[in-house]
């Protein structure tokens, strides 16, 4: 039976969907999953109370071992295999998991401005119509009641932004030459350039270019709903004409369409929210500088990160 040997571990929101497409492309790369989070849940029964919390987690989660280990069953020829999912740098006990599952294992992370990636998941949750608040401030405010009644993760708009915490737990229990930590702007600026970087990490052959002229899984405002929907949602059309169409075409014309109709005028963070949240954050992002060693002081500037 056969386990990970890497895992891109988060953060939500900060381009974890488009690496993950980009190195299924790799030939010496074997990846069949997106979220399938037993290493956060194992063994576990979760009750989530969040709207489409449940549906949605029992449709993409994997807690039973022989189960995950299918997912690896197809390996050939493949050097690097692997998968992502972004609880993993969320939920504590999970680096304590694979530490004991696969404690060779090569980490990934992409950390993105704390700021934007709450404004960020807000927006996906508002997308994909299962936000009812309609204002950032008002969903801040629930956040709290939201995490005491059980909603998911993706709730946790602050929460999920104290990468400091998070990633520590990793550097506790992993050597630093097993985590490998991307910056979500440098990711944006130059796909390819940190893809192939992540190729070197995984040793595999880093002069392979994959093609990054998609972005997944963006936040925005659908012009149709309607069209969002159909795409996002099982439905009984695309039941039908699943056979019939291979998954890399599927998913491909998917995310076009996705992408075609978002609107091209995203909402704006109001500036008093950008300023309190980053007050929020200050203290974690100082500490998460010394941790990765990087120069994180533009997170705490005034402009969009």
């Amino acid at each position: 039976m056969t386990l990970p040997n890497f895992l891109i571990i988060g953060a939500a929101k900060s381009g974890t969907t488009s690496l993950y497409r980009y190195l299924e492309q790799h030939p010496q790369v074997y990846v069949k999953a997106k979220e399938p989070g037993f290493f956060a849940y194992e063994g576990q029964e979760v009750h989530l109370a969040g709207p489409e919390d449940q549906a949605r987690f029992d449709r993409r989660v994997i807690t039973d071992r022989t189960q995950y280990e299918a997912l690896f069953d197809g390996i050939t020829t493949e050097k690097a295999f692997g998968e992502a999912s972004v609880a993993y740098l969320y939920i504590e006990g999970t680096a304590e998991r694979i530490k004991r599952y696969v404690p060779d294992a090569r980490l990934i992370a992409i950390l993105r401005n704390p700021v934007d990636r709450a404004f960020s998941s807000y927006l996906h949750m508002r997308r994909d119509g299962r936000e009812p608040l309609p204002t950032f401030a008002a969903a801040l405010q629930a956040e709290d009641a939201r995490i005491q009644a059980n909603w998911d993760t993706i709730w946790h708009y602050t929460r999920l932004g104290c990468y400091y915490e998070q990633l520590r737990r990793y550097y506790d229990l992993f050597p630093p030459e097993q985590i490998a930590v991307f910056l979500f702007e440098d990711f944006q600026a130059d796909p390819i350039q940190v893809s192939q970087s992540i190729f070197r990490f995984l040793d595999i052959d880093d002069t392979f270019i994959p093609d990054t002229s998609l972005k997944y899984n963006v936040s925005g405002t659908p012009r149709r709903r309607w069209i969002h929907n159909f795409v996002s949602r099982p439905n009984p059309v695309k039941g039908a004409i699943r056979p019939f169409v291979p998954l890399a075409l599927r998913k491909q014309m998917g995310t076009r369409l996705r992408s075609w109709n978002l609107a091209k005028e995203k909402p704006v963070l109001p500036p008093e929210i950008r300023r309190q949240l980053q007050s929020l954050f200050r203290e974690d992002i100082l500490r998460l500088q010394g941790l990765i060693d990087r120069d994180l002081s533009g997170w705490l500037a005034d402009e969009a990160g």
